[in-house]
C-alpha cells in the first residue's frame, strides 16, 4: 500500500487506515502476539495504541445494474426522478461539508447512538465527503483482541474487558485529527470516553427504536450479544432490549454537541417512515447540526 503509516499495538502492526471508501483495514500479527492470543488475552495493558496518522488510496466504488425482469417493471419517470434526488443530495452533501470544513479546523467526528442506528454507514459518507478517516471503534477492538468479533469477546472475555479496550481505543484516536469515528452503542457509558470525545464533535443518530427493531430484526442479533440470548421473535426481543437500552443510555447520548434525529428529517422530507431516508439525506442533516454547532462556538470564543 503507497504512502502508508501504521498504527501499532505493542505486539502486533495495524495498517491500511480507511479515508472515505478506503479499503477496509487489515491486520498484521507477529508470532508473539499470535501466541498471546491462543494463550487468551488476559492484561488490556497488552492492547496499548500507538496512533500514526497515515493516508491510504481511496479504492474506485463499483458500481453494479442490474436487469432483472422487477427494474425493468418501474417507470422510466420514477427511475429518472430518484435519480435527480439522489444527485441532489449528493450536491448539498458536497456544498454542506464545503461550508462546514473550515469552521471545524480538522477537529475529530464521533458518531453516537444506538446499535443499528447507521453510524458506520453514515460515518463513511461524512468521512468522503470533508476529505477525513474514518475509523469504527468496534473494529478497532476486534483487531486489537486478535480479531475476535464483539459477541466473541463479550463471550469469551467479559463486557467489562472489551469497555476496558473501548476506551483505550478512544482515547489513542482523540489524540488525532481530522477524524469520523462510529463509536459502539455503549461507548457513552463510561465518562472518561466522553473526555475523549468532547476533543471533538459529538453527534447522536437518533433513531426511532421500532425501526432500529425492524432493522437488527431483518439481519439477526448473533452479531449483537447484547441482545442474542434473549427469549422470543427478532423483532420483539430487539423492541424490549433496545427500549431498555434506551432508558439506561438516553441522557447520556443527549449529551452529545449535535443530535441528528431521523423522525425529524422524515417529517421535513414528507415522509412516513424513517426508512425512506437515504444515508446521504442523514449526512447532510449531520453536517447542518454540525456547522450550527461549531458556529455557535465560534460565536462564544471557543474553537473547536
Amino acid at each position: 500500500m503507497e504512502n502508508c503509516g501504521a498504527l501499532s499495538l505493542q505486539s502486533c502492526g495495524w495498517l491500511g487506515l480507511e479515508k472515505g471508501r478506503a479499503k477496509a483495514p487489515e491486520l498484521l500479527f507477529s508470532d508473539c502476539w499470535l501466541e498471546k492470543r491462543n494463550a487468551r488475552v488476559s492484561k488490556s495493558q497488552d492492547l496499548r495504541m500507538k496512533l500514526v496518522p497515515c493516508k491510504s488510496r481511496a479504492a474506485a466504488p463499483i458500481i453494479k445494474s442490474s436487469c432483472s425482469s422487477k427494474d425493468s417493471a418501474v417507470p422510466f419517470e420514477l427511475k429518472a426522478k430518484n435519480l435527480r434526488s439522489t444527485d441532489e443530495e449528493a450536491l448539498i452533501l458536497k456544498e454542506k461539508a464545503r461550508e462546514v470544513a473550515p469552521y471545524l479546523n480538522g477537529a475529530c467526528i464521533y458518531l453516537v447512538g444506538m446499535m443499528g442506528s447507521g453510524k458506520t454507514t453514515v460515518g463513511k459518507i461524512l468521512s468522503e465527503s470533508l476529505g477525513y478517516y474514518f475509523f469504527d471503534s468496534d473494529k478497532l477492538v476486534e483487531q486489537a483482541v486478535g480479531g475476535a468479533t464483539v459477541a466473541q469477546i463479550f463471550k469469551e472475555y467479559s463486557e467489562e474487558f472489551f469497555r476496558e479496550n473501548e476506551s483505550k481505543v478512544l482515547k489513542d484516536l482523540c489524540m488525532m485529527r481530522r477524524l469520523v469515528v462510529a463509536t459502539g452503542g455503549g461507548a457513552v457509558i463510561r465518562p472518561i470516553n466522553w473526555r475523549y470525545m468532547k476533543r471533538g464533535v459529538t453527534v447522536w443518530l437518533d433513531v426511532p427504536l421500532e425501526a432500529l427493531a425492524r432493522r437488527i430484526a431483518a439481519v439477526g442479533t448473533n452479531s449483537r450479544p447484547l441482545l442474542h440470548h434473549d427469549s422470543g421473535d427478532a423483532y420483539t426481543k430487539a423492541l424490549l432490549r433496545l427500549s431498555a437500552l434506551s432508558e439506561e443510555r438516553g441522557e447520556a447520548y443527549a449529551n452529545s454537541d449535535a443530535t441528528v434525529s431521523l423522525q425529524s428529517i422524515a417529517w421535513k422530507q414528507g415522509h412516513g417512515d424513517v426508512s425512506a431516508l437515504t444515508p446521504t439525506a442523514i449526512a447532510v442533516e449531520a453536517l447542518i447540526k454540525i456547522g450550527n454547532f461549531v458556529n455557535w462556538k465560534e460565536g462564544n470564543g471557543q474553537i473547536v
